[in-house]
């Protein structure tokens, strides 16, 4: 039974982390890595505004409001930085603050008797995750947090398989991608969308912190060993499911929070590679 309850825990977190660091390396690409903490914690409003509307905290309706709550703070921030007033991460650490705090507010003052804290939302739950059950005409077919985060990882490995070739000229030479007919920008919300599903339907799961870090860490790591694309996808993936399993052994051996311990592995891997690199390319020079 202990062995089966640590299995689950495990491919929940490995599945969590395979669906995170995908929307991330574009984020990373794209040089708006801040997006995904900014949306991480933007889409908390439109949990807790469509809570209030259908009063039901299994909702799937609460997806599309968390959907919805990240793509206005995507559009309101894009409206900040095209008045030239403000730089990127300057409009982003403005609205992001300003979505989380009005749902904080709102949690605070009207939820308090509903299970939907912030503890839940920054930290997760992982270690009670295969405790909800997702039934089927009385079958017991596993973890529904299983379920959610696969769903979400299938959507997007299509994504990205489906808008490869686009997604990569919009990147490396946009205005290729406009002469060829593509919609950057259209492709960008469309990620930003994604990165908005994969958030809230990780968040009950590893929380807001873990999140972030899944996303973007991951990813920066890959990059720094990666000449193409295609090697930056493989070695993200592969240090995102490397955290996760090595996350929550620490976690396991050490009696420590396994959020805590996930993100904190996926620091310590891109700490590894940064200096081994480092190190590498001091040699060379000499």
């Amino acid at each position: 039974m202990i062995a089966n309850f640590q299995f689950y825990i495990i491919a929940i977190a490995l599945m969590t982390s395979f669906a995170c660091v995908l929307p991330g390396i574009f984020l990373v690409l794209r040089g708006v890595a801040l997006m995904s903490d900014a949306i991480s914690h933007a889409v908390l409003l439109g949990i807790v505004i469509f809570f209030f509307i259908v009063k039901n905290l299994h909702s799937p309706l609460l997806l599309i409001g968390a959907a919805l709550s990240g793509v206005a703070m995507v559009a309101v921030t894009e409206l900040l930085i095209s008045t030239k007033k403000l730089k990127k991460d300057a409009a982003i650490g403005l609205v992001f603050p300003l979505f989380f705090s009005v749902a904080v507010i709102l949690i605070a003052q009207y939820a308090q008797s509903v299970h939907l804290d912030t503890d839940m939302v920054l930290l997760g739950q992982l270690v009670f995750a295969p405790l909800q059950r997702l039934m089927l005409f009385g079958v017991d077919c596993g973890p529904t947090a299983l379920w959610l985060v696969s769903g979400v990882a299938l959507l997007n490995v299509l994504f990205v398989i489906f808008y490869y070739q686009q997604l990569r000229l919009a990147i490396f030479d946009e205005t290729q991608a406009i002469m060829m007919g593509y919609k950057p920008q259209r492709l960008y919300y469309a990620l930003l969308l994604l990165t908005s599903i994969t958030a809230v339907a990780s968040f009950e799961v590893v929380g807001a912190i873990v999140v972030v870090a899944l996303m973007i860490t991951p990813a920066a790591t890959g990059f720094l060993l990666s000449r193409s694309l295609v090697h930056m996808v493989g070695y993200s993936i592969f240090f995102a499911l490397l955290s996760a399993y090595w996350g929550y052994v620490g976690a396991w051996l050490c009696d420590v929070s396994v959020a805590g311990s996930i993100a904190t592995m996926s620091g310590v891997l891109f700490v590894i590679v940064l200096f081994t690199t480092t190190i590498k390319k001091t040699q060379y020079s000499q």
